[in-house]
């Protein structure tokens, strides 16, 4: 039930239009638009910046204070005491883990890794510099023209068994993305090894030896996936949604927010840092790049840097920052050219006042970026990696859509073409 009222008086309607407003469990509270349609009226709102198209409980979000819950634990809380499947299990639950619940997700998940042999021919299909993102999203959708035992996407059970395939066949899919890119045998998974453990393995893995992982970068590689589980109605979340709402099988509806995380100003953020750390070139070079980003007629700007939603630091890139130092000491990196110019960037955004006081703080991309390179990850994998992370975060939200009543979406507009014309033969 509402426990507010909004009253809207439009210019040529005699009456005054009474909207709900509805108030959640934190954030601010929302006017129920719906009844506008029956007036002949819609709202406009470029960017749905002011909209909100779902109810949800999984992520919180509050951008002006640098918050990010997941089922109301802090992202800080959870980067240092939990582990990427564990928040896996809470994003689709809504609590965490028993011991023993956690114990035999994590089994399940291990019990789904491979993926059907066929597939294995799909990628023969591609050239061998074909983006992984592009091999991604053909792959990723035709999970479907395999698994037909759990597409019924109003059966619960379906549903809980598509999303134990997506959390642990997308190490896989990303793995075999990067080996058939370098020419290399696909390295099959290994059930015995850890989540993050496995995806390097089969990564860096070959079967001419065996791949020891190191436990540094192995951590860092889980909370790189921790850290991008989910961050509420993103672009590609929202997206998974939309297209989950037409009835499409779950496969589809992931390579449909794969496809939508792929653009630059989305899941290609790190990707962006990389390429902007090569543009600049070497540490000589920095003064001049800084004094580009602070002039409002120069379109350069620094990548990685602020965030659209969050107005302070991004929670997320505190823990970064932290795993960042330990995977750079532990690798011993200090004369690489680009982490020389990534330090040095760093430590101006930290102290200059002029990002000080615009809240242009280091994000999750800046640090995320920083990590897969030092690992060794090639910069068009970066986001894979973001997808494979984000998968939970996505079929989570597809599932509590379809764990409810729900209905297609439709967003309207604003029309600005030509009214109604007569054809008239030349």
């Amino acid at each position: 039930m509402a426990d507010k009222k909004a009253r809207l008086t439009v210019d040529g309607l005699e009456e005054v239009i009474e909207l709900p407003v509805y108030t959640g469990t934190t954030g601010p509270d929302v006017v129920d638009v719906r009844a506008l349609t029956s007036k002949g009226l819609f709202t406009y709102d470029p960017g749905f910046v002011s909209t909100a198209a779902c109810e949800s409980s999984i992520t919180y979000i509050d951008g002006t204070k640098g918050v990010l819950l997941h089922g109301g634990y802090p992202i800080e809380q959870l980067a240092e005491n939990s582990d990427y499947l564990e928040v896996c299990f809470l994003l689709l639950n809504g609590e965490l883990p028993t011991p023993e619940q956690k114990e035999v997700f994590v089994k399940t998940v291990k019990n789904h890794t491979m993926v059907h042999e066929q597939m294995t021919h799909f990628f023969n299909g591609f050239r061998r510099d074909a983006h992984p993102m592009a091999i991604m999203v053909a792959v990723v959708g035709a999970l479907s023209a395999f698994y037909h035992d759990s597409l019924d996407i109003d059966d619960a059970h379906h549903r809980e068994v598509c999303a134990f395939r997506l959390i642990a066949k997308m190490p896989t899919i990303a793995a075999m993305c990067y080996k058939y890119s370098i020419g290399q045998p696909f390295q099959y998974p290994r059930n015995e090894l850890d989540y993050a453990d496995n995806f390097l393995q089969m990564m860096f893995g070959n079967p001419c030896q065996d791949y020891v992982t190191n436990p540094v970068l192995a951590k860092a590689m889980d909370r790189i996936f921790l850290l991008h589980a989910d961050h509420e109605q993103n672009a590609s979340t929202s997206t998974v949604r939309l297209a989950g709402s037409s009835g499409a099988n779950p496969f589809a509806c992931i390579a449909s927010g794969i496809a939508a995380l792929w653009g630059p100003a989305h899941g290609g953020a790190n990707e962006a840092v990389l390429t902007m750390l090569q543009e600049i070139g070497d540490e000589s070079n920095i003064d001049e790049f800084i004094k580009r980003a602070k002039d409002p007629e120069d379109s350069f700007r620094l990548m990685g840097f602020g965030h659209r939603v969050y107005r302070n630091f991004d929670p997320r890139a505190k823990v970064m920052k932290q795993t960042c130092d330990e995977v750079l000491a532990e690798l011993g990196i200090e004369n690489d050219p680009l982490l020389k110019i990534a330090k040095r960037l760093e430590q101006i955004a930290l102290e200059d006042d002029y990002f000080i006081q615009r809240k242009l703080y280091p994000n999750v991309d800046f640090y995320s970026g920083i990590i897969l390179k030092a690992i060794g990850i090639p910069t068009n994998m970066f986001t894979v990696i973001f997808a494979l992370s984000r998968t939970i975060g996505w079929i989570s939200h597809w599932s509590e859509f379809h764990s409810s009543p729900n209905k297609i979406g439709r967003p309207r507009q604003l029309y600005t073409g030509p009214t109604k014309r007569d054809y008239e033969k030349k």
